[in-house]
């Protein structure tokens, strides 16, 4: 069933469920590909803490809190984007992957990038169906709760029409 969703600014009142919904949609995608060491460092708690100094990049689909997904921009890459279960085939990651796209248009982004785990396939299917390529291999520094963690990711970039 696709949907006609609503993409709004997250309320700080929404981080927690927002966090929920990162650290299950993290688990899920992440944890069998990506090092142990870093899922240890990937706690509810520090989604959270990342959620608040994101927020005002966030956007998010779903009923105020009780979001189905989000995404988020910085500077010129789509940093983060999750939708749960419930919303997945539903059209909410192609609605919020077209509106990260076009916040960075508007911010004057030509080539965008993001960053895909080392054998999420699944993501990685997604990526290029909405017309990104993979770039290469390249080590991307993370922020964790005991500081950067370096971590091989697969690089996927797409040029941006201009914004409207």
């Amino acid at each position: 069933m696709q949907v006609s969703p609503i993409i709004r600014p997250a309320e700080a009142s929404e981080i927690g469920a927002l966090a929920q919904l990162w650290h299950a949609g993290w688990q899920d995608a992440h944890a069998a590909v990506l090092p142990a060491e870093l899922a240890r460092l990937r706690t509810l708690q520090s989604f959270a803490e990342r959620l608040q100094g994101m927020l005002p990049d966030v956007r998010v689909i779903g009923d105020f809190g009780a979001p189905l997904g989000f995404c988020a921009i910085k500077h010129d890459e789509l940093d983060q984007l999750f939708v749960a279960p419930e919303g997945r085939g539903t059209g909410m990651a192609a609605a919020l992957m077209a509106d990260a796209e076009q916040r960075l248009a508007a911010h004057g982004v030509t080539t965008a990038w993001l960053a895909c785990a080392i054998g999420n396939h699944r993501a990685a299917r997604f990526y290029e169906k909405c017309g990104w390529t993979l770039a290469g291999t390249v080590v991307n520094r993370l922020d964790t709760i005991e500081g950067p963690f370096d971590l091989e990711i697969w690089r996927y970039e797409k040029t941006l029409p201009p914004a409207a």
